[in-house]
């Protein structure tokens, strides 16, 4: 006897209802609509739209919370007007009531950090300078983090209370960035985990069950403290960073592994290895030099990561190596090849023509950003002016085997599927002129595919993680799909969303 039936939900591709018959948590059955077994929880969805539940297969989750929590500077479009946005805030209500946007060792400090998110200073006409923020900033500590989290801005507070030494720029980069950014949130755990409990909740109320979080830390038992504190909306693989590869083998621990205490929700992720920088900051690796000099930075060498590599293999972990610059990408190619052993490329974000078939030869997954794409167009054009044909190449990367997966790098990108399943499909965002390189988008049945680990459709035995639509999926016009009214979404049954009109 099942524990609850699903009744008179459809199928994209199909016009007939089903029933979906859940028991301990997996997929029993998929029955006619007519067939409703008694003494049986049923809940009647009237002819919604049910698909797998969603994965985000990249996101810093406690960073994603914390930014919601932060002075926002996605909308400044110079470093004056980033500087201006501080200023106001420095310039309104009294610090001590500014609230979450201040960070430090302790809320009662009042001299915390102010903390800023989401600037993109590759696309500005003007330059972040020391100087011009202090100028502002009237000695309140003050760090602004980059929209890609791979440099800080900071005032001449901020540094001398990190011990840091910026230059004149006032702009921190790659491994000091990170450093800073993990300083930044060292807040309580029951606040830090109050926010992530309401991220990972709205999460689930857009169709999402489980997320990939590549967290700059030791994950493992940050999430053992969440789930025993009751967290239960998403399912999490948590990954391992190389620093604490040997601490993880240690402990016995593999990717795919399910971690005790973790309720079942709980998996030991890939292990992640970034080896190059990003756009905004021009230190990803490529091939030819940016317009103001340089090929940006690889900072994992070729015989390191080919040790890495093969220790991961060893050690029963799937390598995900971040690799955002051609050159980057093509280095990762050569140590898996190397290796013999499959995994992931993150981002994969600007690929040589002649190494996108490796993908598929390699047997790699392509952990891929499709909002990216958009938010970052302008910076790829004067960047990789001439080669943006083969930037964010989804079309291409399916096309020569690779196996995508979809994801938001959150809090990069916002964490909803839906947006990068559109920008995916449409390449096209509706406060910019037409699409970008339009040859390079997927179909939504592909993006569904890449969004839900492959499942595409829901199978009896499997886990009973869905997501329940108002619209078909495949059908609803763009700017409906791009906001996808979800109307339910179940982990292993239960639900962990329910909208009010269900």
């Amino acid at each position: 006897m099942p524990d609850i039936v699903l009744a008179s939900v459809r199928f994209p591709g199909g016009t007939a209802c089903a029933n979906i018959q859940v028991r301990d948590g997996l997929v029993a059955g998929i029955t006619a609509a007519d067939e409703l077994p008694r003494g049986v929880r049923v809940v009647d969805f009237d002819g919604r739209y049910a698909i797998p539940g969603l994965w985000d297969e990249h996101v810093h989750m406690t960073q994603w919370a914390l930014a919601a929590n932060r002075v926002d500077l996605s909308l400044a479009e110079s470093a004056r007007c980033a500087v201006e946005l501080v200023r106001s805030r420095i310039s309104g209500p009294s610090l001590a009531h500014a609230g979450p946007a201040l960070a430090g060792p302790a809320l009662a400090d009042p001299a915390r950090t102010l903390v800023g998110v989401g600037f993109r200073d590759a696309v500005w006409d003007d330059v972040p300078g020391l100087e011009l923020l202090d100028a502002a900033t009237r000695g309140v500590p003050t760090a602004l983090i980059s929209h890609d989290l791979h440099c800080v801005w900071l005032n001449s507070a901020a540094a001398e209370r990190y011990g840091m030494r910026p230059g004149a720029d006032g702009l921190l980069r790659e491994d000091a960035a990170f450093a800073l950014t993990r300083e930044l949130g060292r807040l309580p755990d029951d606040v830090v985990d109050g926010w992530v409990r309401t991220a990972a909740g709205a999460a689930a109320a857009r169709g999402i069950v489980g997320v990939v979080d590549f967290e700059m830390t030791w994950n493992r038992d940050v999430w053992l403290r969440r789930i025993a504190a009751g967290f239960d909306s998403l399912r999490v693989d948590a990954g391992v960073y190389p620093e604490d590869l040997e601490r993880a083998t240690a402990a016995g621990v593999r990717t795919g592994q399910l971690l005790d205490g973790g309720a079942g929700l709980l998996s030991v992720g890939p292990l992640k290895v970034l080896i190059d920088g990003s756009l905004n900051t021009r230190t990803a690796y490529c091939v030819d030099p940016y317009p103001h000099g340089g090929r940006g930075i690889l900072t994992v060498s070729e015989a390191e990561l080919l040790a890495l590599l093969l220790r991961a293999r060893e050690s029963g972990f799937v390598p995900a190596v971040h690799a955002i610059g051609d050159a980057a990408n093509q280095v990762a190619l050569d140590a898996f090849a190397a290796a013999g052993v499959r995994g992931r490329i993150e981002h994969a974000q600007f690929v040589r023509s002649e190494d996108l078939v490796r993908f598929g030869e390699l047997g790699l997954m392509a952990s891929v950003q499709p909002v990216h794409a958009l938010d970052d167009r302008d910076a790829a054009d004067a960047n990789w002016s001439g080669s943006t044909g083969r930037a964010f190449p989804l079309r291409s990367l399916l096309e020569a085997g690779a196996l995508l997966a979809l994801g938001s790098d959150a809090p990069v990108a916002p964490l909803d599927p839906w947006l990068a399943m559109s920008a995916a499909t449409t390449r096209y965002r509706q406060d910019r002129r037409g699409p970008w390189h339009p040859e390079q988008a997927i179909t939504r049945q592909e993006a569904l595919f890449a969004s839900t680990r492959g499942r595409g459709r829901i199978r009896v035995g499997e886990a009973a993680d869905i997501a329940v639509l108002d619209g078909n999926p495949l059908e609803v016009p763009d700017s409906v799909f791009a906001e996808m009214p979800v109307a339910t979404t179940l982990v292993a049954g239960r639900f962990t969303y329910r909208g009010s009109a269900v």
